[in-house]
């Protein structure tokens, strides 16, 4: 591994993951649009800090970006500065980011113009499987460079699946938080329903945990206690949540499938934005239901 790796995007993903492939000796070209990320980036080792996104593409044999949105992402790639301007013939990016099908397919047609590989590598896992080295990515693109890329998926997460073709790996992501989205919205419904009928919190949720039904899951594990106590400090955002919604259902739509609960869910996360609570956990969107019962389920 001794060539150099790129990668563009050091926010709450992607400097944990970068500092995982510092610390496992791989040489590193970075980029950040933030001044402040990038001067915390020149203290891990063996990196190089960019002046921008092409740049990092001229030096490195592979490139991963962890980015927020569709625009930004074509931005990144596609942009007069961009990793398609610096990057050669036989360069391999891989984009970690949640995006639509349809940006995945524009950066991988314009990049494949000129001989460079794109994968779609979406992350399952938030800040803390970052930090552990514990991400599962969801990898799209063609397979045969999978031997490029897999020793550095594996520094950066535990497991790592090849779906398919360009784009299933972001397509599955979608569904994947689409599925989370409308979980999170029906826990808060459970909640709500359980502080109401006057039933112990804690003894529901052991019931849950217990007792074998098909209503236990990793979010009930992971934030019905949180929930419960008041504690909504983000370790993924609310705001990133809902566009992963809004990201789902557009392809629903795009397919013809009818999604009457993802509609439901989409717009009570909306409705979570909009009441100001887009920083904090995505388990956030609990202060909805809690608005609409008249009382907090942690009776804070």
């Amino acid at each position: 591994m001794a060539d150099t790796v790129g990668f563009i995007g050091l926010g709450t993903m992607g400097m944990p993951m970068a500092t995982n492939l510092s610390r496992a000796g791989v040489p590193l070209a970075v980029y950040d649009a933030s001044a402040a990320a990038a001067q915390a980036a020149r203290g891990l080792a063996g990196v190089d800090v960019a002046p921008s996104p092409k740049a990092v593409a001229e030096r490195a044999a592979v490139v991963f970006t962890c980015l927020p949105n569709d625009d930004i992402v074509r931005a990144v790639y596609l942009g007069p500065d961009g990793v398609a301007a610096g990057g050669k013939a036989g360069l391999v990016t891989c984009d970690c980011s949640t995006v639509s099908p349809e940006a995945t397919l524009d950066v991988h047609r314009a990049l494949a113009a000129g001989g460079i590989s794109h994968m779609d590598t979406p992350m399952l896992g938030s800040q803390p499987q970052a930090v552990a080295g514990e991400i599962f990515f969801i990898v799209g693109g063609d397979a045969a460079n999978m031997t490029k890329i897999e020793a550095y998926l594996k520094i950066m997460g535990k497991l790592h699946m090849y779906v398919g073709p360009p784009a299933t790996g972001n397509r599955i992501k979608l569904m994947h938080n689409g599925l989370a989205a409308v979980i999170s919205v029906a826990v808060a419904e459970a909640l709500a329903t359980c502080v109401k009928a006057g039933v112990s919190t804690d003894t529901f949720y052991q019931v849950v945990c217990k007792g074998g039904g098909m209503a236990y899951g990793t979010y009930w594990e992971r934030r019905a206690k949180r929930v419960c106590n008041g504690e909504f400090s983000p370790t993924f955002m609310l705001q990133h949540m809902r566009k992963d919604a809004t990201l789902a259902l557009n392809q629903t739509r795009a397919l013809g499938v009818p999604a009457p609960m993802l509609e439901e869910t989409k717009q009570t996360y909306d409705e979570a934005m909009d009441s100001g609570w887009a920083t904090q956990d995505f388990s956030a969107v609990t202060h909805v239901i809690e608005k609409r019962i008249g009382r907090t389920l942690s009776g804070k």
